[in-house]
């Protein structure tokens, strides 16, 4: 689902109200990327209590129904609708490379893929790539960018809020829901992705601090995708001065 320009609006507003309460509610387990932790914490719980009343349970209902080779499908059709948004960022990354292969699988996968249901691309060895605007500040030189929960959308920073932000504006579903006012086909995409998230419940339910859990993966996964799966070794001799300090 995209995220709408008074979601952005908004959560602009948040980030001015944080400096107000930031002292009182921090728990610190990450000062560095994650100052508004007692914040984020709140939006956390309240993310989670929304998945756990509605979401998730329209997502099992979904994984029950639909055979996993129609999932796939759905999966592979919303994947392919990213095209633009990918292909927009590559451009502006000069991943020109890139760029061809991505176009190569989106024509690939909507012509002879059913609109892209079938991932014809992934079977002629066609790679994926996923680019973002938030990944493409970036690469401008906006690298490091504090935690930040957003409200129903999650796990974010503030970087990749302004992205999305920009995101809505490119993507066919966000330009079909804004145009014709019809919201399904972003549910759908939603509720299919949930879907997928499932088999990861235990694991985040069983951990000892889920919230952190949820939040050095996700942060881990931008670095990973911002350095195109290379990221730099951390500097562990400046760690271990600052310990000493």
């Amino acid at each position: 689902m995209s995220f709408s320009r008074r979601g952005h609006w908004l959560a602009i507003a948040l980030c001015a109200l944080l400096s107000a309460c930031a002292g009182t509610q921090n728990r610190h387990t990450d000062p560095v990327n994650d100052p508004w932790e007692g914040y984020n914490r709140k939006m956390h719980a309240f993310n989670m209590g929304l998945d756990r009343a509605v979401l998730r349970p329209v997502a099992k209902g979904y994984d029950t129904i639909t055979p996993d080779p129609l999932q796939r499908g759905i999966g592979n059709f919303f994947r392919n609708l990213s095209y633009p948004v990918t292909a927009l960022n590559q451009i502006f990354q000069g991943k020109f490379v890139e760029l061809g292969e991505s176009t190569d699988r989106f024509i690939k996968n909507t012509t002879f893929g059913l609109l892209g249901f079938i991932d014809v691309a992934t079977m002629t060895d066609v790679p994926f790539h996923d680019e973002d605007f938030g990944q493409t500040m970036a690469t401008w030189g906006w690298e490091d960018s504090r935690y930040f929960v957003l409200p129903i959308f999650g796990p974010s920073t503030i970087r990749d809020t302004f992205g999305r932000s920009v995101y809505g504006t490119v993507h066919p579903i966000s330009i079909y829901a804004r145009e014709q006012g019809n919201y399904w086909p972003a549910v759908a995409d939603v509720i299919q992705f949930r879907a997928q998230l499932l088999p990861r419940d235990e694991q985040i339910s069983s951990a000892y601090d889920p919230y952190v859990l949820i939040r050095d993966a996700w942060l881990q996964n931008r670095t990973y995708l911002i350095y195109d799966g290379e990221p730099p070794e951390p500097d562990y001799d400046a760690y271990l001065q600052d310990l000493e300090e």
